[in-house]
């Protein structure tokens, strides 16, 4: 985490996340944070604070030369008719022959303000690792992500979550499909991404080589028999409402053999691996979690998938 966090009271910290998550209003959150203020570090420096700095958490410029990339519209029937999405592949991989090379895919998701400039970055970031990554945005149907977290995160709760995962669905199956991918794919994302992730990989089952959810709820108990991707879970060890499920979704991994690994990250609170929002963000064990989330989809989109 940055050394301002050091500044900013824990209490307001959870107040951002309740906030972002819905379970409070942006009047609830400001009065909260008031709370707070002290030692000259005032109620609106503090929100300023916790609010996310996409500039600050971009690692790959999207002008990048080492990338391709362009956004797409995937039929999605089942879903909202149709889905947006930014695609990215690595330059190198489609000007060394004449012909695309076949790469593995990841679909990346966002969290529940859609596909904002944090998401479209980590895109870029698996691009870099020699994938082709594709991430959705689930408020497609809606205009798309506004340009602003609080107005997406009023557009997501319009919509319906199960026609939401349809689009999601839609998009994996999309990009497993195409001729420049290996036909092997993993999903990854990030709170409601998360969730998903762990959705996708009851729905696809064979479908789906891998899955890496960041905070994300568990896969719902009656689609855990039908998993076949390997799972790799992270959440913070801070934070405390999924950590009291984690158990849980262990014991149902363990209970239908699915190949699995879980990490309650130190020192982490919910949003630990997004570097837009400082305050969340934990440097150390963000690292630590995507060399393993690179190492995991290596080994399962690169080698013949198991059935165990």
């Amino acid at each position: 985490m940055t050394d301002d966090h050091k500044k900013i009271p824990a209490p307001a910290v959870d107040l951002y996340t309740r906030f972002i998550h819905g379970e409070i209003g942006r009047r609830a959150f400001v009065q909260g944070v008031g709370r707070y203020a002290a030692a000259g570090l005032t109620a609106t420096a503090i929100i300023e604070a916790l609010m996310p700095n996409y500039a600050l958490g971009q690692q790959v410029q999207k002008d990048d030369e080492r990338i391709t990339s362009s956004y797409v519209t995937v039929p999605s029937p089942d879903g909202h008719g149709f889905i947006r999405g930014y695609l990215v592949r690595p330059f190198s991989a489609d000007t060394r022959s004449a012909t695309p090379a076949r790469l593995p895919g990841v679909i990346v998701i966002h969290e529940n303000r859609g596909l904002n400039p944090h998401t479209e970055d980590v895109a870029r970031r698996f691009a870099l690792s020699n994938f082709m990554a594709f991430a959705p945005d689930t408020l497609t149907s809606v205009g798309g992500y506004p340009g602003d977290d609080y107005k997406g995160g009023q557009l997501f709760a319009s919509l319906d979550r199960g026609k939401m995962t349809q689009d999601l669905v839609a998009a994996a199956r999309w990009l497993k499909a195409r001729p420049d991918c290996n036909d092997r794919i993993a999903a990854t994302g990030f709170c409601f991404g998360g969730a998903q992730s762990n959705a996708l990989a009851g729905i696809l089952g064979p479908d789906l080589a891998a899955a890496a959810p960041f905070y994300g709820g568990a896969t719902p108990v009656a689609d855990v028999p039908n998993i076949k991707a390997a799972i790799l879970i992270h959440h913070g060890a801070l934070d405390s409402r999924l950590v009291a499920d984690y158990p849980a979704q262990i014991a149902e991994l363990q209970k239908h053999n699915i190949r699995h690994e879980g990490h309650l990250w130190p020192d982490s609170v919910h949003g630990f691996f997004n570097d837009a929002t400082p305050e969340r963000y934990n440097e150390v064990t963000a690292k630590q979690a995507w060399a393993r989330t690179l190492e995991w989809f290596n080994e399962h989109t690169r080698t013949p998938q198991s059935t165990t």
